[in-house]
């Protein structure tokens, strides 16, 4: 122990020690740098987190949205997804159960800014007789301006918009609101806590048919604002996607920015979201030249929404006997043509997945070669996915006992009938793995479809393909490390590797506030040598005491929903589920893709809640219970 020592003999025995302890120090460091760092984190690069978000929302300054009464704007908008209390629509307290990690708002770009002067009564539009009676319609709210919206859509979607009110570029209110979304998407950007995104819709619409696209930029509004949103409408815009496709490789150009589109889940396209031959152009078959731009700048695709869950339908699936979820198949945005059987491989993702391998066989390119996420698609400006909490699509099913039964667009002369408020959905989420909570990082993810769709829980899922997995990975607290090391990641293509059938490390974490999980599914999609598309469910991990019996089925995993409540237990199911499955059906000759689907064991429906909130009566054949799901991007295999 050393005593005090005064003045310069303090000073110089201080220098003795400190050098001493210094040279000590750089012997233990130059034995330490011979051998492997003790932090097994050294000199490596962050495992990457999943981030949850919403894509694809709309405020009041969209023009069917707020025709129908939403009045909540983007600043609103944000605010609620980060967490804070907010006023609906219709006057209710709202707040979300846990914020978002990232969002963006994607009003419309057909029509931005027309309900802004259509409610004001702006001049121009008090001068066209359509625009007056509009005007009438909107500000009078309820039943009146519901319909308007629906007259309003009806003619957009058949071309047939008024020329007053066709709002394009070059109208000033139509920069002025582009650049309102712009200023809303900065202020509000939180890296690291909440991040947010610049983004339009791209409203296509032929004859009804949706072809939307979801318009998401890398960039803040330097670069942003340099273009205004591309529309459909001629002269100005086009319902071409190649030709938005074309407006986005001229942005990246002229600006050096970085953007991509989301295509809107297809089950109101009536067929044209996945097509074999281009509509755009008499029909003729897709070439090279199409399939390298839709993969370029259509990365990942919303397989899940409010309007009807788009995974896989049970005409074209028999043999999976969860395909009838959340099921839209009636017609088309309009309800202006109804839906045949024919049209339905053109817009679920699964058979858009099983065309892009065929279309690969014949041109060499895959065009449908995209990851998923998934979406609310709100008109509320409330992106509220979860069960318990659900404000609906539009203000006019906004909670109130009569919207189970509040009527929708309907078209008797076509038999398209029944439509109601109670089919619309609580769905959906997008998850990203990304490197951080940022614009650039989560956008990187989206690009390089490292990404996955949710109805609404938090599952934390991972998917990697690869050749060398072994059993005991899947248990490993690294596995993530172990799937990067030995693999690819969800949205990876896998280069062959011999006669050898492929491995797959799988892990699902339940929501920490939600249910327990069912079953872990792997779906697989290929084409044989002559042409055929294929597919299988195989269920490869699964909680309780359950067997799978010969044909691969395996029995429910129970109901635990107590509808008087409602509520639900997790004394069944498991709240984690890992396994290394190898395909037992592999050809090295045919190209697949494989997808991992998980399975949340029951629980109630929104409708329960109302059920009993409001002491109302469902009306029948109304679902009451649900099973939330998960669904990973795929992984392609390519001889």
């Amino acid at each position: 122990m050393l005593r005090k020592i005064p003045g310069a003999r303090q000073g110089m025995l201080a220098l003795i020690v400190c050098n001493a302890t210094l040279m000590t120090a750089a012997l233990h460091l130059s034995a330490a740098e011979a051998q492997e760092p003790y932090s097994p984190y050294a000199g490596t690069s962050p495992q990457r987190q999943v981030y949850f978000g919403d894509t694809h929302v709309h405020t009041g300054l969209s023009a069917d949205a707020g025709g129908s009464g939403t009045r909540l704007m983007p600043e609103d908008a944000y605010r609620f997804a980060r967490g804070e209390e907010v006023r609906s629509n219709t006057g209710q307290p709202v707040k979300l159960k846990r914020p978002y990690d990232f969002f963006m708002i994607t009003d419309h770009s057909d029509g931005m800014g027309l309900i802004s002067d259509l409610l004001e009564g702006t001049p121009n539009v008090m001068e066209d007789s359509s625009g007056r009676g509009y005007h009438e319609d909107f500000n009078a709210g309820g039943k009146q301006a519901a319909d308007a919206m629906y007259r309003l859509i009806a003619q957009f979607s058949q071309g047939e918009t008024p020329p007053a009110l066709l709002y394009q570029p070059g109208v000033p209110a139509y920069r002025r609101v582009w650049e309102r979304l712009v200023a809303a998407a900065e202020e509000f950007n939180d890296p690291g806590q909440f991040t947010t995104f610049i983004a339009y819709e791209w409203t296509s619409l032929v004859k009804g048919n949706n072809l939307h696209r979801n318009v998401i930029f890398r960039d803040n509004a330097d670069k942003a604002l340099e273009v205004v949103p591309f529309t459909m409408m001629p002269p100005v815009g086009s319902q071409d996607p190649k030709d938005l496709w074309a407006w986005m490789a001229a942005y990246e150009e002229e600006t050096g920015g970085d953007v991509t589109a989301i295509p809107h889940n297809g089950n109101l396209s009536n067929g044209m979201m996945f097509p074999l031959r281009d509509d755009f152009e008499d029909g003729k078959e897709l070439d090279a030249a199409y399939a390298k731009s839709r993969m370029t700048w259509e990365r990942i695709y919303e397989v899940t929404q409010f309007k009807g869950d788009g995974e896989a339908h049970p005409l074209l699936s028999p043999d999976d006997e969860f395909a009838d979820f959340e099921t839209w198949d009636y017609g088309n945005l309009d309800v202006s043509e109804k839906k045949t059987d024919a049209m339905l491989p053109g817009e679920y993702a699964r058979s858009g997945l099983l065309r892009g391998l065929q279309l690969q066989q014949t041109i060499g390119v895959n065009p449908y070669q995209f990851g998923f996420e998934g979406a609310t698609d709100t008109h509320t400006g409330l992106s509220a996915p979860n069960e318990d909490n659900f404000f609906s699509k539009f203000t006019t099913t906004e909670p109130s006992p009569e919207r189970m039964s509040h009527p929708g667009k309907t078209n008797p002369d076509l038999g398209i009938e029944g439509f109601s408020g109670a089919m619309y959905n609580a769905a959906g989420v997008t998850a990203v793995w990304a490197d951080e909570n940022s614009r650039t990082a989560i956008f990187d993810a989206m690009e390089r479809r490292e990404t996955y769709a949710t109805t609404g829980p938090r599952i934390a899922l991972r998917f990697f393909g690869g050749w060398n997995f072994k059993a005991s990975d899947a248990h490993a607290p690294d596995l993530a490390q172990r799937g990067y090391a030995a693999g690819v990641p969800m949205g990876s293509e896998m280069p062959p590797a011999g006669d050898e059938a492929p491995r797959f490390l799988i892990s699902a974490l339940r929501d920490p506030m939600g249910a327990n999980l069912d079953r872990v599914q792997v779906v697989k999609g290929w084409v044989n040598t002559d042409g055929e598309a294929k597919e299988k469910v195989y269920n490869v991990a699964w909680s309780d005491d359950r067997a799978l019996d010969k044909a691969g089925k395996l029995p429910s995993v129970g109901n635990t929903v107590d509808l008087s409540v409602p509520s639900w237990s997790n004394s069944i199911g498991a709240g984690e589920l890992s396994t290394v499955w190898q395909d037992p059906d592999f050809n090295p000759s045919e190209a697949a893709f494989y997808y991992v689907r998980v399975l949340e064991i029951p629980t109630p429906r929104w409708t329960a809640y109302d059920a009993v909130r409001f002491g109302v009566t469902v009306p029948e054949g109304v679902p009451l219970i649900t099973q939330e799901r998960a669904y990973s991007s795929p992984i392609w295999y390519t001889p």
